[in-house]
């Protein structure tokens, strides 16, 4: 979106006057943002991470060396002033669902219903 444009989706709450730079109900909006994480996290997509649009995995084999992948996710977050929801974050799992299928040592399943 350009900056010119964001006053145009402006809303304003009771803590202030807030605007997207860009908002996941614009049609490309999706496709825009999976370029973007693509271009920032190219050094380690398919190496220690994985991402589909907003969902991103960061993963090791071995638990010694994840929180250096963690860190360097955390780096990149940083510097180009992303933020991720807390609440929706797993740290030091060995198992879990994304994108539809579990995730675990032994490999990926679909997930069971």
């Amino acid at each position: 979106m350009f900056p010119e444009d964001e006053e145009k989706i402006a809303f304003i709450t009771k803590y202030g006057l807030y605007c997207w730079r860009v908002t996941f109900g614009l049609k490309n909006a999706g496709a825009i943002y999976q370029q973007m994480a693509n271009t920032i996290f190219e050094p380690q997509i398919g190496h220690n991470m994985e991402i589909y649009v907003d969902d991103m995995l960061v993963k090791r084999k071995v638990r010694r060396g994840h929180l250096e992948n963690l860190n360097e996710t955390f780096t990149w977050l940083r510097n180009s002033r992303l933020k991720r929801n807390l609440e929706k974050c797993y740290f030091g799992v060995t198992f879990g669902k994304f994108l539809g299928y579990m995730i675990s040592e032994r490999g990926i399943q679909p997930r069971q219903n």
